[in-house]
């Protein structure tokens, strides 16, 4: 499968014009970007979309947002909108056995009890649910020595047919070293986690040449 990454960027007006104001605005003008290739039965069979972002921010002046899709986006957001930029990823690219990395996750747990599922709370918590987690069903484990949860956060937003959504995020940093190549390559296709709809999931990583596991 062939990969695009692409950023989108943004100036204030365009941000004030496409009406991004919370997780569910911006997951609007991010899908805009791509043609629905999924029917009306694979949405309610609940097919993933193929579409991974992660809002980088900004200040008062621009957004950038990075995107990585089965699909190339249009250039621009609706209504001519902001700029995309786009790049194929290189075939060789998930054949390297350490990366650095990046990514906003959704830390959950099912609760043994009720069944439900529960925002795992804390620093050091989410560090060993991370930790866990990547080794279990994501392909790789990560060097704990490296690993940093930068922020955690609580979103709050109302999400299709206005039905109200809790997100909890956090933002996660470190090394890691591959230790099941397709699985792995299944984790950045598709990203890891849940909440990638808004904006969870996507590995933004770099070739380690350094083994910080040695």
């Amino acid at each position: 499968m062939s990969l695009i990454a692409s950023v989108l960027q943004l100036d204030r007006a365009a941000v004030k014009a496409l009406r991004i104001t919370d997780p569910y605005s911006l997951h609007r003008v991010v899908y805009g970007l791509y043609q629905d290739v999924r029917s009306a039965a694979a949405k309610t069979g609940h097919q993933a979309s193929g579409i991974l972002y992660a809002d980088q921010g900004g200040d008062f002046h621009s957004r950038k947002i990075l995107l990585l899709a089965d699909r190339a986006p249009a250039g621009f957001a609706e209504g001519g909108y902001g700029e995309v930029r786009s790049k194929p990823i290189p075939d060789n690219f998930l054949d390297h056995p350490r990366y650095r990395f990046k990514v906003i996750v959704n830390p959950t747990r099912r609760d043994s009890v009720s069944g439900k599922l529960m925002p795992v709370k804390g620093r050091d918590a989410v560090a060993t649910w991370f930790a866990e987690r990547s080794l279990a069903s994501w392909g790789f484990r990560i060097s704990s020595d490296h690993l940093q949860v930068d922020r955690l956060d609580v979103l709050q937003f109302r999400g299709k047919a206005q039905h109200s959504v809790t997100l909890a995020q956090a933002h996660v940093q470190g090394h890691l070293q591959v230790t099941d190549p397709e699985q792995f390559r299944h984790s950045f296709t598709s990203g890891i986690g849940r909440g990638r709809s808004f904006g969870c999931g996507l590995l933004q990583i770099v070739p380690l040449i350094d083994n910080p596991f040695a």
